[in-house]
């Protein structure tokens, strides 16, 4: 399988749909009945107070989570009709993720983490290390390829992390407080590089915060509370 994924195959469909979404624990209900999609290269925020349901919607996203009733379609493809294989596959490229912890695999360089994911959808050597080096120069850090996540910093850290979320092209990034660890110059580094890569890539971001200010790269917020869609604001 190769890396290529036109854009054309993208603008098909929403990057995401999600469709009368409801998940509980039990006996009690944390998403009730969900409604929203995010277009093809359309940048989202999804903000919200602690225990709105942010983060069991996103793991509903992923695949992570079983959810009742409602649909999730990832560019046209719904995941309650996936086997667990499917999901695995479909996480890995259909995907994009940006945590606020990073997650780099800290014996590999910056250049090797960001190459990785190519690995699991068996893209050849050789255009994984193209497209590793032309995001690793894209984030500005082809001078830091060969470093260890531990000698970099919080900013660089995240750059190679968002440069690793696209490398397969997926449709979708999910940011998770991708600003949180950061300070505010380093933090604004990241924000104008999530633009940046979205609309050079065509990618979608559905990008979770707190901050409104972190909102402002997005086209759209979707504000949540209590497991509800309470405003959907151009």
């Amino acid at each position: 399988m190769g890396l290529e994924t036109t854009r054309e195959t993208r603008s098909a469909a929403p990057a995401l749909q999600i469709d009368g979404l409801r998940k509980s624990y039990g006996a009690v209900e944390v998403l009730h009945g969900l409604d929203f999609e995010v277009a093809a290269g359309e940048r989202v925020a999804l903000m919200g107070r602690s225990g709105s349901g942010k983060s069991t919607l996103l793991n509903c996203i992923c695949g992570i989570e079983p959810f009742e009733a409602g649909s999730i379609a990832l560019a046209g493809d719904k995941l309650e009709r996936m086997t667990p294989p499917e999901l695995e596959a479909m996480r890995r490229s259909r995907i994009g993720y940006v945590f606020q912890s990073f997650h780099l695999l800290p014996t590999l360089t910056a250049l090797e983490n960001i190459e990785f994911p190519g690995q699991l959808v068996a893209a050849s050597r050789r255009e994984r290390r193209q497209r590793a080096e032309a995001l690793l120069e894209r984030v500005g850090l082809e001078h830091r390829a060969r470093h260890r996540p531990d000698a970099l910093s919080g900013g660089e850290r995240q750059r190679v992390a968002l440069a690793r979320a696209v490398m397969n092209r997926p449709p979708l990034i999910l940011a998770d407080e991708p600003t949180g660890s950061l300070d505010s110059t380093s933090g604004e580094q990241v924000l104008g590089l999530i633009e940046e890569v979205s609309k050079a890539e065509g990618i979608a971001v559905l990008l979770v915060t707190h901050d409104a200010n972190t909102a402002r790269v997005c086209e759209r917020i979707v504000q949540m509370q209590d497991g509800r869609i309470l405003d959907q604001s151009a």
